[in-house]
């Protein structure tokens, strides 16, 4: 009888806007996903079919986050903790041994480890980081729509020269991380 791995990733610790994302994946031994390894090595169409195929076949998987003020008042180390064990506290089912991807793990009460660039080796992780971009990536697309202006279906609110400028011209909106220092320096200038 195999164990109950859960497989957790986060998405969205660059960014200057947003939610901190974190997915948490248990797989079904008996449904193996073809084509599963690190979101950002897969084309954003194969990246949604596999989330769909995820979200079809996996025993349990579930969505944690944390806001941006969150962030602002946690840190973004700890407000990605905060995210992922909200993720693994979400599955429906209770994992008997989790794999965060990276080198550290929350402190919780899950029997758990650390795999650096887990997303490229272990099946749940790449799960699990699959979800989250996907998810992540849907939510800028809609902050997107609400505020063209700003480009976030291109650059997903990471800190691009065209961001930046546009952060500058514009100014932050609410959905923005103001302890981040591009965020800050945007600030001081609209209010000085």
């Amino acid at each position: 009888m195999s164990r109950l791995i859960a497989g957790v990733d986060e998405v969205g610790r660059g960014p200057l806007v947003g939610d901190v994302v974190t997915a948490a994946v248990i797989l079904d031994p008996n449904q193996p996903i073809s084509g599963l390894t690190d979101s950002k090595k897969l084309s954003e169409k194969k990246r949604q079919t596999l989330a769909l195929e995820i979200k079809q076949k996996a025993l349990a998987w579930s969505i944690g986050r944390a806001s941006p003020r969150e962030i602002d008042e946690l840190n973004i180390l700890h407000a990605t903790m905060l995210a992922m064990t909200r993720a693994v506290d979400g599955l429906t089912i209770q994992p008997e041994h989790v794999m965060v991807d990276g080198n550290r793990c929350p402190q919780w009460r899950y029997s758990s480890e650390a795999v650096v660039k887990g997303d490229g080796l272990i099946a749940e992780i790449s799960a699990a980081s699959i979800i989250a971009k996907v998810t992540r990536d849907q939510e800028m697309l809609e902050l997107d729509a609400k505020h063209p202006e700003y480009g976030f279906a291109k650059h997903k609110g990471y800190p691009t020269a065209f961001h930046l400028a546009k952060l500058q011209e514009l100014g932050p909106l609410p959905e923005y991380r103001m302890s981040f220092k591009p965020v800050e320096r945007a600030l001081i200038v609209r209010l000085s």
